[in-house]
């Protein structure tokens, strides 16, 4: 609730109105997109959400996950995410968009919720669309290139305690 719902009100008391994109970075903050239907329909000058709000969420989240098991995707009763969140009778009328049976699920509400889904390296990619069928996973490969990223005081230390033969060898130089 603090990264996701409690971060899009920050960033909207900071002044930030025009955000054209969110990234997700796994589940943790995909109540996110909640708040982004609320505030889709209050500008409708409704308080219910309509399939035109999705959409219009859709087109401004992009999820990354990084987790290939099932135990790393937070799920919750709906009966506590009702206790808890104000927006619990969101989840309940549209449960299709939000839920995996009983449960929500904070994986698919951002798989469900996003334009754009990718996982961290191409293997990862596979298992993920295996995972989630039916949604479309890129695979992004994280990497730092640590010629031009690393400070200068580990640059030494690298030097110093990694002797050139045991160091990484790439297409753009050796690291």
């Amino acid at each position: 609730m603090i990264i996701g719902i409690g971060g899009v009100r920050i960033l909207r008391a900071l002044g930030y109105d025009r955000i054209e994109r969110f990234h997700m970075n796994e589940g943790h903050s995909s109540l996110l997109t909640l708040e982004l239907l609320d505030e889709e329909a209050r500008k409708a000058g409704r308080n219910w959400i309509h399939h035109e709000d999705i959409e219009k969420v859709r087109e401004k989240c992009v999820f990354t996950t990084h987790t290939p098991v099932p135990a790393g995707h937070d799920q919750f009763p709906l009966d506590l995410v009702n206790r808890v969140l104000e927006h619990g009778k969101i989840i309940f009328e549209m449960k299709d968009v939000f839920c995996c049976k009983d449960l929500l699920n904070m994986t698919y509400l951002a798989l469900n919720l996003s334009r754009y889904i990718n996982g961290v390296a191409k293997k990862h990619g596979e298992v993920s669309r295996l995972m989630f069928a039916g949604h479309t996973i890129d695979a992004i490969t994280n990497g730092v290139h640590a010629a031009t990223w690393i400070s200068h005081p580990f640059q030494e230390i690298y030097d110093r305690y990694i002797p050139v033969g045991e160091r990484i060898t790439s297409a753009s130089g050796t690291l």
